[in-house]
């Protein structure tokens, strides 16, 4: 009973937090909601049995991406999006572009509903080994993570710094000097 109190209790969390993070108009309040949305599935991985993905959820997304995420919106000194700009004579808002939105959202949606549907015939092992067994611990996973995986690790990284250098060099203001 009380775990599934818990389970609908960080599931909803999860849901009403991401749904606030893209219905909210001041950037910095986002990036709050997005850090209390982690702090949900974190709570659902811990439920799952899997505390280190819970960690390194809270760790690294939480931790480190985030305080990224913070500092790009404080480096652009967005407090808030004009609306004004996306009036109806933008090209966003042309009816077959809604459309085309609409028919991708519905795509989704039948997408996940089948995926759901086949959730017990997928219960496949994650597969680190090049045998195809399963990791069963951190250590090996650090292993596999920094042996087998190193170039996919470090590839990611410098994308994240180019991107936030990237976010900086477009955002600067032009000096009247």
């Amino acid at each position: 009973m009380a775990e599934t109190f818990a389970f609908y209790l960080f599931s909803g969390l999860a849901i009403v937090t991401s749904a606030f993070v893209i219905g909210q108009r001041n950037p910095m309040y986002s990036v709050l909601l997005l850090v209390a949305s982690f702090g949900a599935m974190a709570g659902l991985f811990i439920q799952l049995d899997a505390p280190f993905l819970a960690v390194a959820l809270m760790i690294v997304y939480a931790g480190a991406i985030m305080v990224l995420f913070l500092f790009v919106v404080m480096l652009l000194n967005a407090p808030t999006e004009d609306a004004l700009q996306y009036d109806r004579t933008h090209p966003l808002r042309h009816p077959v572009v809604t459309r085309f939105g609409a028919l991708l959202a519905g795509v989704l949606v039948i997408q996940l509903a089948y995926a759901l549907l086949r959730a017990n015939e997928l219960r496949v092992p994650i597969s680190g080994r090049a045998d195809g067994t399963a990791v069963s611990s951190v250590a090996e996973l650090g292993r596999v993570l920094f042996q087998r995986h190193v170039f996919a690790f470090e590839a990611t990284s410098i994308l994240i710094l180019v991107a936030m250098v990237g976010a900086v060099v477009l955002a600067r203001k032009e000096s009247d000097s």
